[in-house]
């Protein structure tokens, strides 16, 4: 059997996420603890107690996402997980600061970090309201790529995550986005979408903040993966970590390839995916592209037991 670890993006956030794990495990504790101390905020008070709007907000959803995984991920390594038992590791998104995290290539501090920057430079780069993204769902990805090239119109509109055989999420300019709702419901889509969200990522708008993440990325330094990463905008493994900071430079403007990121994980020969950190979305996405792979959902500590517990 060989297993890959998978890291959750933005979405998955809910208030209390992170917790139960905290309160069972000093070294989920101390996962939080580094990184409020590495962003001098209290972070976890407003992941565990906080108001959900303000969680929400990328500049904290973003490092909150990554603390949860990794704390979820020091959990498993203190039942006798050990990262070798993985073929592979990924994330959606800002997933894959966490997966880098988790297979030792940077600090959490520095991910916490980064992650801040990245949140905040996502949300200055298109004034409110003038950006907006969709998920059309029940088209495949060339088409929904057709649907989105059709609606920009001299504006901005791509495919921003490509994120299963059915569900793609577009990108861009509100106006063209809103314009690529109507085609895409006359091609056939089965529902599409505006999502509520704060800002057009993974599309040619997000450019200001691919530069920022460059220029915050020269300072930190990479190490190579104990595990390689499948990254979103190459769909294949990566180890190098020079690489590694470009693509993440281009993750910010790119698209996520999950369905294909899965796919050549699943052509590599990976039969189990465990999903580490908040929510089960990722899961859900797996199951559509290969329903060959078992997945296993890793937030809690109950689950952090059950996937670490031997089969009778």
């Amino acid at each position: 059997m060989s297993r890959a670890f998978v890291f959750p993006g933005q979405g998955a956030q809910t208030i209390g996420m992170g917790q139960a794990l905290a309160e069972s495990y000093p070294q989920a504790q101390a996962v939080f603890d580094e990184v409020n101390e590495a962003l001098g905020q209290d972070l976890s008070a407003l992941i565990w107690s906080g108001e959900a709007e303000e969680l929400t907000l990328t500049e904290n959803a973003q490092p909150a996402l990554m603390a949860t995984s990794l704390a979820a991920f020091r959990a498993l390594e203190a039942e006798g997980l050990t990262l070798d038992s993985a073929a592979f590791v990924a994330g959606h998104s800002l997933g894959e600061y966490s997966a880098l995290a988790a297979a030792g290539s940077v600090s959490i501090a520095d991910a916490a970090r980064l992650l801040r920057i990245r949140g905040r430079a996502m949300q200055a780069a298109v004034p409110v309201g003038e950006g907006a993204m969709a998920a059309l769902l029940g088209l495949d990805f060339d088409t929904a790529a057709a649907v989105a090239s059709e609606a920009a119109q001299g504006e901005v509109c791509q495919a921003a995550n490509d994120n299963d055989p059915s569900q793609v999420v577009i990108s861009g300019n509100k106006a063209a986005v809103e314009r690529a709702v109507e085609i895409a419901k006359g091609r056939g889509a089965k529902r599409a979408v505006l999502l509520p969200v704060s800002a057009p990522f993974h599309c040619a708008l997000m450019q200001p903040a691919a530069e920022a993440m460059q220029e915050a990325l020269a300072e930190v330094e990479f190490k190579a993966p104990a595990v390689p990463l499948v990254a979103n905008v190459r769909a294949e493994a990566v180890t190098d970590p020079a690489e590694i900071k470009a693509l993440l430079v281009e993750q910010v403007t790119g698209s996520v390839r999950w369905r294909e990121s899965v796919a050549w994980m699943a052509g590599q020969g990976v039969t189990e995916i465990w999903e580490i950190g908040a929510g089960k979305a990722l899961s859900g996405m797996i199951r559509r592209i290969e329903k060959s792979i078992a997945c296993k959902q890793v937030g809690t500590p109950d689950e952090v037991r059950a996937v670490m517990t031997p089969a009778e």
